[in-house]
């Protein structure tokens, strides 16, 4: 969870680190969300593209437990769309020991990859098919949005509450 804890609003995101209307859109939505002030953020990985996102989500899964999430999440989102789990590693490393964030995520194995599980099961249960997908109040909405369309969601969400 990110923004608000305690928001109004729920604005949940399943993502791939490798999707590249994630990366696009990610300084926009964090932008939103702080501008707001008043908006809980929740992050869903949701690895469909394949080893390497498999990887991203594992790590930074495991740098939950190091206070390291945010931090890993965001230098993952700045790369650029197409990752290799050698890139991955690198861009982790930056922010973070590898071997730490995977001695973190095996220690909490069952814990993560039944969250990976759920997030997979929540997004196709949605009806979502693709990365970005949005669950903002109990709207849903698919692919990549407008910074204006995200804070109508946003408003949207708070006055059906």
């Amino acid at each position: 969870v990110q923004g608000n804890p305690n928001g109004d609003v729920t604005l949940v995101e399943y993502f791939d680190y490798q999707c590249p209307f994630c990366k696009r859109m990610h300084p926009m939505l964090k932008d939103v969300v702080a501008e707001d002030g008043k908006v809980r953020l929740v992050m869903k990985d949701w690895p469909i593209f394949g080893a390497a996102s498999i990887r991203a989500s594992q790590l930074t899964l495991g740098a939950v437990s190091l206070g390291a999430y945010e931090q890993v999440h965001d230098a993952l989102m700045a790369t650029e769309a197409r990752l290799s789990i050698k890139v991955v590693e690198a861009t982790i490393a930056e922010a973070v020991a590898v071997e730490k964030a995977e001695a973190a995520y095996h220690a909490n194995r069952d814990t993560w990859a039944g969250l990976l599980t759920r997030n997979d099961h929540q997004a196709v249960a949605l009806g979502f098919r693709g990365t970005p997908a949005f669950a903002i109040g109990t709207t849903l909405y698919t692919g990549a949005q407008l910074r204006k369309n995200l804070v109508d969601a946003i408003a949207k969400a708070r006055a059906e509450a």
